[in-house]
């Protein structure tokens, strides 16, 4: 599978002096590697199309220069962090979820790895030196544009991070996933510091419009093996999508992870609907006359695209009452 995804491995210029760089050549040692000057000329380059490329995409690896950790986006939960910031290890992300706002972000449906780790660590150490907020930590999203742990096997990007919040008592990060990958994680030491963050939908949601996922049934199954070693979780149902019958399938949903999941282990849980900066919604439905999720009644606000204001809160308050009947109020974070 990894081989039809990455048969071909672009390679900027000096970033094979880094030790990741190392690791993933290794790891990926089939793929035909192509020596490129600036990882622009292949990601940023203008005539792509991101689905078709999506369809055996390649991987680019390069070195970050600048912009190393950015101020968190108001289109993201700060789950009450006030110092709230995120970072950009990777470009792209190995699915295809239909409802994603990187088709519209970005020009190429290719990954491009920032390989100088360590840079990434000083810059990050440095910001929790010179956070705002000096009482509290610094919560920091790794897995912002991608899915970091769906790749752990070849790029180690999460159990490096992992290993780096350890020494730094005053950061706390998220790894945000859908993947259903334990064996790259199995050895590593849980942090409470580090809080795996995984996103469900019911099913047919799932199998509809979470193009090349692992089905949420081995995501639950990964969940529980995570918890088993201390791992702390979040549940992210998110984004909440208004499908037919969305009611009932979203609640049945719900009670059945939490048949699953024992949710007194479970740290909180996100609920949101869908929502999309509004021009990166228009590039994708120029391009996605495939998805049904563009040709919906929606309403500009704030330069978002979502739901109208009534139906956003009619599908919370109806989904936070479902998610009340396992959870105290307090542990879970609603989203509009």
């Amino acid at each position: 599978m990894w081989l039809r995804r990455y048969s071909h491995i672009y390679l900027e210029e000096g970033a094979e002096d880094f030790e990741l760089a190392q690791t993933v050549l290794r790891k990926l040692g089939k793929a035909t590697v192509v020596r490129i000057r600036n990882y622009k000329d292949i990601f940023a380059r203008p005539g792509q199309n991101f689905q078709l490329q999506k369809q055996s995409p390649k991987l680019i690896l390069a070195r970050k220069k600048a912009n190393f950790i950015y101020k968190g986006s108001m289109a993201s939960q700060d789950f009450g962090y006030k110092n709230f910031y995120y970072n950009t290890l990777q470009l792209n992300c190995v699915y295809n979820c239909d409802y994603c706002y990187l088709q519209g972000m970005y020009p190429s449906g290719n990954s491009v790895v920032f390989i100088n780790d360590c840079d990434f660590f000083e810059h990050t150490r440095q910001a929790i030196k010179s956070r705002p907020f000096p009482k509290e930590p610094l919560y920091l999203c790794i897995s912002y544009d991608t899915d970091l742990l769906a790749m752990e096997s070849f790029i180690p990007y999460t159990s490096r991070f992992v290993e780096f919040t350890r020494s730094e008592k005053d950061l706390v990060i998220e790894v945000r996933t859908k993947s259903a990958n334990w064996s790259s994680m199995a050895n590593v030491e849980p942090n409470h510091r580090c809080i795996l963050a995984w996103t469900l939908s019911p099913p047919s949601v799932a199998a509809k419009y979470e193009k090349l996922t692992p089905p949420p049934e081995k995501r639950i199954v990964t969940i529980n093996r995570y918890l088993e070693r201390g791992w702390p979780i979040r549940l992210c149902f998110d984004p909440v999508l208004q499908v037919e019958n969305w009611e009932q399938i979203y609640g049945d949903f719900m009670r059945c992870v939490f048949a699953k999941i024992p949710a007194s282990q479970i740290c909180d849980v996100s609920l949101g609907v869908f929502r999309m900066n509004s021009d990166y919604f228009k590039r994708i439905k120029k391009q996605r006359t495939d998805s049904d999720l563009f040709y919906r009644p929606y309403e500009k606000q704030n330069s978002f695209v979502s739901y109208p204001e009534g139906q956003r809160q009619q599908m919370m308050e109806t989904l936070k009452l479902v998610l009340q009947e396992f959870l105290p109020p307090e542990k879970v974070e609603v989203w509009l």
